[in-house]
């Protein structure tokens, strides 16, 4: 007898449990599904590999120009101007963050809580805007 040779046991009948019933193909197939032994790893690499920009900090004449504007459109708050503003979102997960373009109308600028306000109810920080221009 060859010991790579199964003859010993290859004609015996298959074992079939007396107390336990038959498992279920889908149950048998669940066996051999595929396993993730380190749970939320995905996630991580994805997050690792997901790109953020660099915040740029304003030179002074990019500031004083931003704040003639706002100048301006605090003049005409009251008829809610429509603007266009780009401003940094700070990531808060990872350093950098993104910038962000958002037209709409202007409704309050908030010098106490350094905020400009839109009508829809967003909130940009002053602090974050770099450009704003008014579009009507």
């Amino acid at each position: 007898m060859n010991p790579g040779d199964y003859s010993d046991i290859i004609n015996h009948p298959h074992h079939q449990s007396a107390t336990r019933p038959r498992m279920s193909m889908l149950e048998r197939a669940a066996q051999f599904s595929p396993f993730s032994a380190l749970v939320g790893y995905d996630a991580e690499v994805e997050e690792a590999a997901r790109l953020t920009d660099r915040e740029v900090f304003l030179d002074e004449d990019v500031i004083e120009r931003i704040n003639e504007t706002l100048f301006l459109l605090e003049d005409r708050i009251s008829q809610k101007p429509a603007v266009h503003i780009r401003y940094f979102l700070p990531d808060e997960k990872k350093t950098g963050g993104s910038y962000i373009e958002i037209n709409g109308k202007l409704k309050k600028i908030d010098r106490f809580e350094q905020n400009l306000v839109l009508t829809d109810g967003t909130k940009i920080p002053l602090t974050r805007v770099t450009s704003i221009e008014q579009v009507d």
